[in-house]
């Protein structure tokens, strides 16, 4: 009895393991967050690091329902948009008051009221819709997306339109000697709000409901033979990922000071759904970093290329069918690699892969800028580094080309000899 009792603790991880697990990372990831400020970022860069803390919550509150509970969403969108809404109505409603409850709130507790109603509208929506699992669920979803797209230009007094409903995040009594107009102090509001939100969710990942969900994820059979109801599991998992989603929302409702009806459409849904994924819905931390690359790309690869949204359709094309594990797969991959007995063996391996995969991106950048400049009809010629590659010239085919192939070769090459090993 004591040896199996022993045997088990064994098993366990280390009180050390444990502290670089789980408190570690947490703990890095504030200080990031608190020094970020001391390289005097501009305004341009503090607006990209606001919009990337907002979608790091969303993408961690999307993948509650994705990578957690095996749920695919094309329409989580509308819990944040609705939790912007309501936000935004109470920034009026603050700045209307003269005294009272709403003329003594501070508007640094708006991501409070976005989870509160974000809760709300998961709780009534996601009473039919988590009925169903699977395909049906995704359906349900899409549906429920293209409803509130629609009502939400209906219906002007509550959505306001096209226009959206605007309001001032400067009404209302200061915070801790906040008035949020300045970027950089909205930044430490969304840093503070984006560091309780990524908490908040590893722990619930730790409570019996988050593990719950990853078995109902696996095999709602056997949860429901060990005495628990899938349903109820998915349905209660929903309304937690509308409340994170609706806090993204309130985050989103001071930093943008507008909301507008498009923020409930299939576009941000979808967007957060490629983030999700292409940084790992395996892993906790994929969601983050799939979240900065989106942000990125869509603030910045936009300045450099028309076709940067071809790009990222690639990029997840790519993903889904050579990297399932995303970013974070490969990051996590990579450390482990380094540390076991054959790393030389893996470091050799991987320099090829990114030999081929460098040479592929090469080809594929050449065929899709030059295709954009001559399909546009302006006469434009792709100039890389101040090469002049024509769409109708020898160097831009062998350029086209022949990188393609040897970058497929060699990726060939090493798959064989992996498979051979």
């Amino acid at each position: 009895m004591t040896d199996m009792t022993m045997q088990s603790t064994a098993l366990g991880p280390t009180s050390a393991e444990k502290f670089r697990q789980r408190v570690l990372p947490f703990v890095l990831f504030g200080l990031v967050l608190a020094i970020i400020p001391f390289f005097g970022p501009s305004r341009t860069t503090m607006t990209l690091l606001n919009h990337i803390g907002i979608n790091i919550v969303f993408a961690l509150a999307y993948n509650m329902l994705l990578g957690r509970a095996g749920l695919l969403s094309f329409g989580h969108a509308v819990y944040l948009g609705l939790a912007g809404y309501f936000c935004v109505h109470i920034l009026n409603w603050i700045d209307a008051a003269d005294g009272g409850f709403w003329g003594n709130l501070p508007v640094f507790s708006l991501p409070i009221w976005g989870f509160a109603m974000g809760a709300l509208a998961g709780a009534v929506i996601g009473w039919p819709s988590c009925r169903r699992a699977g395909t049906a669920f995704a359906m349900i979803s899409l549906g429920v997306a293209e409803l509130m797209a629609a009502a939400a230009f209906m219906f002007d007094s509550l959505f306001g339109g096209e226009m959206g409903i605007s309001g001032d995040r400067m009404s209302g009594p200061e915070f801790l000697g906040m008035s949020l107009g300045p970027l950089d102090e909205v930044y430490w509001f969304v840093a503070f709000w984006t560091f309780v939100g990524v908490v908040a969710m590893f722990m619930f990942t730790r409570t019996p409901l988050g593990k719950l969900s990853e078995a109902t994820r696996d095999n709602p059979e056997r949860v429901q033979f060990i005495g628990y109801d899938p349903t109820r599991v998915r349905y209660l998992v929903f309304i937690f990922s509308a409340a994170f989603a609706g806090m993204a929302g309130g985050m989103a409702a001071v930093q943008d000071e507008i909301f507008t009806p498009e923020s409930m459409s299939l576009i941000p849904s979808g967007a957060i759904l490629i983030a999700a994924y292409v940084g790992g819905i395996r892993y906790f931390s994929g969601p983050i970093m799939g979240a900065i690359l989106m942000t990125w790309m869509s603030s910045n690869l936009s300045d450099y290329t028309v076709g940067w949204l071809l790009y990222l359709g690639l990029m997840f094309i790519t993903v889904v069918m050579f990297v399932p594990d995303g970013i974070a797969g490969l990051v996590f991959g990579f450390w482990n690699g380094i540390r076991s007995p054959n790393r030389s063996h893996l470091m050799a391996k991987w320099a090829q892969q990114a030999v081929g995969v460098a040479l592929m991106i090469v080809s594929i950048i050449v065929i899709v800028e030059v295709a954009f400049r001559w399909s546009e009809g302006y006469g434009e010629v792709f100039e890389p580094w101040g090469m002049e590659l024509p769409h109708d010239g020898v160097i831009t085919w062998l350029l086209a080309i022949v990188p393609l192939a040897l970058g497929v070769a060699l990726l060939r090459r090493v798959a064989r000899k992996s498979e051979e090993v």
